[in-house]
C-alpha cells in the first residue's frame, strides 16, 4: 500500500515562506507526475502545481506563479513545493498527489494517490 505523506505546514504571517515536502512509502511506483492541489474552508478542492518524472515539466495554477515553485527529488519520490510571498488568500489544506501514468496536460486530473494534508495558515 501506497503512503503519501505531507509536511511542513504551519501558521505564517502574510509575506512569509513555508516549503512542503511530500515523500512515498509503502508499494511505492516511479510517478509520471507529482502535484499539488489545496482545499480552503468551503471551497472545492484546486489544483496549485505539478511536476512531471523528467522535472522538464512543471505546471502552475495563475494565482500562485512566480511565488510557489515545485520540485521533484525522483530518487527519494519526494515532491516539494516552496511558498514564497504567501497571502492570507493562501490559507488551505495542501494535498500532495502522485500518478502512476501519463495524464493530460496541464496536469490537473488523473492522479491516483493522495495525501492526508497538511494545513497552511497565513495570517493578515
Amino acid at each position: 500500500q501506497v503512503q503519501l505523506v505531507e509536511s511542513g505546514g504551519g501558521l505564517v504571517q502574510a509575506g512569509g515562506s513555508l516549503r512542503l515536502s511530500c515523500a512515498a512509502s509503502g508499494r511505492t511506483f516511479s510517478y509520471y507526475v507529482m502535484g499539488w492541489f489545496r482545499q480552503a474552508p468551503g471551497k472545492e478542492r484546486e489544483f496549485v502545481a505539478a511536476a512531471s518524472r523528467s522535472r522538464s515539466s512543471t505546471y502552475y495554477t495563475d494565482s500562485v506563479k512566480g511565488r510557489f515553485t515545485i520540485s521533484r527529488d525522483n530518487a527519494k519520490n519526494t515532491v516539494y513545493l516552496q511558498m514564497s510571498s504567501l497571502k492570507p488568500e493562501d490559507t488551505a489544506v495542501y494535498y500532495c498527489a502522485a500518478a502512476r501514468r501519463p495524464i493530460p496536460i496541464p496536469l490537473t486530473n488523473g492522479y491516483d494517490d493522495w495525501g492526508q494534508g497538511t494545513q497552511v495558515t497565513v495570517s493578515s
